[in-house]
């Protein structure tokens, strides 16, 4: 009975150390857009670190009517990570890419056979490592600002070093799902022995927010080169990452948009996500940043 209501009321994602981060500084959407037109000093470069197949119904709400016309169906898409690279403060990752070490013994870090069945892990192929992406580098890598936790954007783990710093978003790491007792497992030996994870310190802005503003946003490095904007609903402390960089500004969605259809049409993941109303909002917002500033590049979840 105890362990029926454990798995109604469900689990934290992981049970992974946690403290709250001290970096950068809370600001406006104003502030943040006014520094927009400008070239900033990052370089970006988004590195293909695995491609997959999975199914069209988690990556997409085909419960919307403007999605009436498609069909569940194995989607190609790819795991991404990106790199930034600071000309002051370093190189850092928006998420992990794919270490070889998954692909091959996923059993190794708590990827169950089930998990592994229900991942489709077998579609995963692999095609830049993360330890090749940290390699590469020409320099230490100074941390991983994560989208969110879900096994996929941490799947490169093993191949990052322990001494190096995790950052999540508010809730991330704290909010209980019921689907997290699933994934737990897997989830807390991806991150064994590594730092501990650091939530970001958003402040968030109380109720009725204007039109099209976010609920928090977070200049990473005090000087305008990096926000972490807070966009719940994928999961519960979901961030999408707007970059400075030497081409214009490139925002990082993570996975509030898997897909370039569901950016497109404006349509929320679907079996993916935990709360698709929230998910929808986050998404209108990003949306609507990205047609105010035209320039700026938009680089979706998974295509």
């Amino acid at each position: 009975m105890a362990a029926s209501l454990l798995v109604l009321a469900g689990c934290v994602p992981t049970t992974h150390p946690l403290e709250l981060s001290r970096i950068g500084k809370n600001v406006s959407d104003a502030a943040m857009e006014q520094q927009l037109p400008a070239p900033g000093p990052v370089v970006v470069e988004t590195v293909t670190s695995a491609t997959w197949k999975v199914p069209l119904s988690g990556l997409l709400n085909l419960k919307d009517p403007q999605a009436a016309a498609l069909q569940d169906r194995d989607e190609p898409i790819a795991v991404y990570a990106h790199v930034l690279r600071h000309p002051v403060h370093g190189n850092f990752l928006v998420d992990t890419g794919v270490s070889a070490r998954i692909v091959q013994n996923p059993s190794d870090y708590g990827l169950n056979w089930l998990l592994q069945k229900v991942m489709k892990l077998d579609q995963m192929k692999l095609q830049k490592p993360t330890a090749d992406i940290v390699a590469g580098l020409n320099g230490p890598l100074g941390g991983v600002f994560f989208t969110h936790l879900h096994i996929d954007h941490i799947t490169g783990m093993p191949d990052i070093g322990p001494e190096v710093p995790l950052f999540v978003g508010t809730d991330e790491a704290t909010a209980t799902y019921f689907k997290h007792g699933a994934t737990q497992n897997a989830t807390n030996a991806l991150l064994a022995n590594k730092a501990p994870l650091q939530e970001l310190p958003f402040t968030q802005r109380p109720a009725p927010l204007e039109p099209n503003t976010f609920e928090a946003v977070l200049d990473i490095f005090g000087d305008a080169s990096v926000f972490a904007i807070y966009t719940p609903g994928h999961t519960a402390g979901s961030t999408a990452y707007l970059v400075r960089s030497t081409q214009g500004p490139i925002l990082l969605v993570g996975d509030t948009s898997h897909t370039q259809w569901g950016w497109d049409h404006g349509v929320e993941p679907g079996k993916f996500t935990r709360d698709q109303a929230h998910n929808r909002e986050s998404l209108r917002k990003l949306k609507a940043l990205a047609a105010r500033h035209p320039g700026m590049q938009v680089r979706l979840g998974h295509q």
